[in-house]
């Protein structure tokens, strides 16, 4: 399918903050995918929490494989939009590069820990990740990825945080943040596609795990007509399959809708027929305020039933012990550290990217290293 006019063309790219020859078989976003792929950071991501920690089931989503859902679902919703599939690709799955071991629980230990010296996002340090942090080519650091994937991984971004982004890089990925405007469709695609991954894999994570049962399910509005519908069409349809297909209509419906409000937002936007209109526009890849609804219902029923959870709490506050005590060992004694890290100028920094970089199961050994103690 050719790409519409109001897609990122790669032809047509920014370009890369170190100019390179273009490749002979590959676009600039197909070579921006690969370098991530086979990143570092990529590979840690099987071992880093979801909502579940690796060693609570083997089945339970990690943050690679919320990575992949994200870009599946992007990707297939991007071909019937006529965007470029192939960064859409790039940036699902190197959006969480920057993310903590032990999920939201080490981000908010590790922006608490950095409060004095910059804080911490993990958009912006999967942004530093991939601008700074993989040592894989001689002539620079980081992976050298192309503007719009960078753009991309920088969902969300502090006003201070772009403000110093945008001294270091005029006009660059953080301008956005300070003087409006919007990243492109496939950026704006991705960060949907992300919350869509999340409700549904949190919903099949939490059933798996005991901690949520399908009749509690059944008060959120978007399960219950998804479920009532499976039903109707497989009367005798329970357990394990009831879920899968009441999260496969689910996921259908919510990708669909996606789709046709995205189709009605440009049909209306007058002169949206390039990625400078885009980016001068409002939000244009939505849901329809039904869904919107109902997405956002059932991300409160998972705030409520699941992410705080007594289990899922006692889990993390072991987890936040765990990274708090890292921090604590390593800002007083540097030599703790890899060499990498350990003469770094900016200590306090050395010690998050080094922390944030961590699996799951690394920080527990670490952890378990400096201490004498087994939390887990």
């Amino acid at each position: 399918m050719p790409l519409a006019p109001y897609a990122c063309d790669p032809a047509n790219s920014r370009g890369r903050r170190h100019p390179e020859a273009a490749a002979p078989t590959r676009s600039e976003y197909q070579r921006d995918r690969d370098r991530i792929i086979h990143s570092t950071a990529f590979r840690r991501l099987v071992y880093k929490t979801q909502v579940f920690m690796n060693h609570e089931g083997d089945l339970f989503r990690t943050r690679l494989t919320h990575s992949l859902e994200v870009a599946q679902l992007g990707r297939s919703m991007g071909r019937s939009l006529g965007l470029d599939e192939d960064l859409i690709e790039a940036i699902a799955l190197a959006h969480d590069l920057g993310h903590t071991p032990f999920g939201h629980a080490g981000q908010d230990v590790l922006d608490e820990c950095m409060k004095a010296h910059g804080g911490f996002e993990h958009n912006l340090q999967s942004l530093r990740v991939v601008d700074k942090l993989e040592l894989r080519y001689p002539a620079y650091d980081g992976l050298n990825l192309s503007f719009e994937t960078r753009e991309g991984i920088l969902k969300h971004c502090a006003r201070r945080n772009a403000e110093l982004l945008e001294a270091a890089e005029p006009d660059g990925v953080a301008r956005r943040f300070l003087y409006g405007g919007q990243p492109s469709l496939e950026a704006q695609l991705c960060n949907l596609a992300d919350e869509v991954a999340y409700n549904a894999h949190d919903v099949d994570d939490g059933v798996r795990s005991g901690l949520l049962t399908l009749e509690q399910l059944e008060e959120v509005p978007l399960v219950h007509f998804y479920l009532r519908e499976a039903l109707v069409e497989y009367p005798n349809l329970d357990g394990k399959r009831l879920l899968f297909e009441t999260i496969r209509r689910m996921l259908s419906a919510q990708v669909y809708d996606i789709i046709d409000a995205t189709r009605l937002a440009l049909a209306e936007g007058e002169g949206i027929a390039n990625l400078a209109a885009v980016r001068a526009a409002p939000p244009l890849i939505r849901f329809s305020p039904e869904m919107r609804k109902a997405s956002t219902e059932l991300k409160r029923f998972l705030f409520a039933k699941l992410y705080r959870h007594s289990q899922v709490q006692q889990t993390r506050l072991r987890a936040e012990q765990v990274l708090r005590d890292l921090f604590r060992i390593y800002t007083s004694e540097p030599a703790q550290l890899p060499p990498d890290f350990a003469g770094a100028t900016d200590a306090p920094r050395a010690c998050a990217d080094y922390i944030a970089g961590m699996t799951d199961r690394f920080a527990l050994r670490e952890h378990q290293r400096l201490t004498g103690l087994t939390l887990f």
